[in-house]
């Protein structure tokens, strides 16, 4: 086990300096935009375009690199990340944003496939679930110590962008450096909407409206807090409390979602973000303390949808079907965030940035709703033939690819004992 996680330790470091320029970008961009008078409109698009190119990188990204190999599309896909993240300093312009955010959402599915199909490659069954973990582990870590770095600088000057160019090629060494063999090719995904819903009706509309709750919380949760009154620090709190609280929350929920209905859970846990929303959206409060209270509550239990509803699909596919199954869902989750921010710019500007949690509020009613519904039509399957849960926070969600998914080794769980349940309960 030692030796697996230390031949993986390299290409592990070089992932946290990834996601630590993927935070502070992700933040810097709508603080500064906001800053520049950006309408929150332009800002939401922000997300909307990152999101759409980096489900099309998880379809397109494959191609490349089988074209010319792993280490070549790797350092390509970072050097443009670096590029992008410079001349964004550089020129002040939402169109260009916008525009360039796209192709930055396109090269981090290339990255971020590419290193799951390396760690992937270079883990056994009995080191895959620790490096999974380890690798999720580094990927919030990262996320979060980016986006503490706001308060370090005036986001007015080009010192932070400039410091988002220096993680992206300090994340480039490892690989670039490396004599390891390069992996086996990355595989191709396909989305098969149909058969997803076949498999799980309440995962497949679910996970659509929790990426559309979490895509415009994601890119607009720290325009909402400049408008709230809260400072640069007080934003970065929020959001990176927000992470924290998800994860924590991650294995108590996973854990109730293995001995009763996963539905269950799933309703009660989003009507818990609905109310939390709903408060934030018609109370208008004032005080930083009682926003960000609000708001962790209302992340902790939002973060913990994403993988129940995961482990739920996965209740009723076969183990060989779990890649598959995920990988499609993962995809739905990335066009939830597509629609997410696309709504929600539209609505604060309309209303007020707390109707942020308007939009948020809505998509946690209509899952509570139809995970009621479902319950009363489908029989749950028995507690000894579920898949086990596995923790994925969201906070990674829109990050991890399809490739991730080999690496969780979920579908081991089930045992020639207790059968198909795809075959027992559809």
């Amino acid at each position: 086990m030692k030796r697996n996680l230390l031949s993986v330790a390299s290409l592990l470091f070089g992932t946290l300096f990834l996601f630590m320029g993927n935070g502070l970008q992700g933040i810097l961009l709508p603080v500064r935009g906001n800053l520049e008078g950006y309408a929150t409109t332009t800002l939401g698009l922000l997300g909307t375009s990152w999101a759409a190119g980096f489900v099309i990188g998880c379809l397109v990204a494959p191609k490349l690199v089988r074209r010319v190999g792993h280490v070549r599309a790797f350092s390509g896909f970072i050097a443009i990340i670096a590029i992008i993240a410079l001349v964004s300093g550089i020129i002040i312009h939402p169109v260009w944003w916008v525009l360039l955010r796209a192709v930055t959402g396109f090269a981090t599915a290339g990255t971020s496939m590419i290193i799951e199909s390396w760690l992937n490659e270079r883990a056994t069954n009995e080191s895959r679930g620790a490096i999974f973990s380890l690798y999720i582990s580094i990927t919030l870590f990262g996320v979060v110590a980016g986006q503490m770095m706001i308060p370090l600088e005036d986001v007015r000057t080009p010192v932070l962008f400039m410091i988002c160019g220096i993680f992206y090629c300090i994340a480039m060494l490892p690989t670039t450096l490396s004599t390891a063999a390069s992996p086996q090719p990355l595989k191709a995904v396909k989305l098969d909407l149909p058969a997803l819903y076949r498999n799980s009706p309440v995962s497949c509309l679910g996970i659509l409206l929790v990426g559309i709750a979490n895509g415009a919380y994601g890119t607009l949760g720290a325009v909402f807090g400049a408008g709230a009154g809260l400072s640069d620090t007080s934003i970065a709190i929020m959001m990176s409390s927000t992470i924290f609280a998800g994860a924590v929350m991650q294995l108590p929920a996973g854990r109730l979602s293995d001995r009763i209905d996963r539905r269950y859970v799933l309703a009660a846990m989003s009507a818990i973000a609905a109310l939390a929303g709903l408060l934030l959206a018609i109370l208008h409060p004032d005080s930083p303390y009682f926003i960000i209270g609000l708001v962790v509550l209302y992340g902790a239990v939002a973060n913990t949808l994403y993988p129940i509803a995961v482990a739920h699909a996965n209740d009723f596919a076969s183990a060989e079907d779990f890649v598959k199954v995920s990988g499609g869902l993962l995809l739905l989750y990335g066009i939830g965030t597509i629609i997410g921010p696309t709504i929600g710019g539209p609505v604060m500007s309309m209303i007020n940035p707390h109707a942020l949690f308007l939009v948020t509020a809505i998509a946690h009613v209509l899952i509570t709703a139809y995970a009621i519904i479902r319950s009363r039509m489908r029989a749950a399957v028995p507690v000894g033939d579920r898949d086990a849960f596995t923790t994925i926070p969201t906070a990674t969600s829109q990050t991890l690819t399809p490739e991730s998914m080999s690496l969780a080794d979920r579908g081991a769980a089930k045992t020639p004992e207790t059968g198909d349940p795809a075959l027992k309960y559809n």
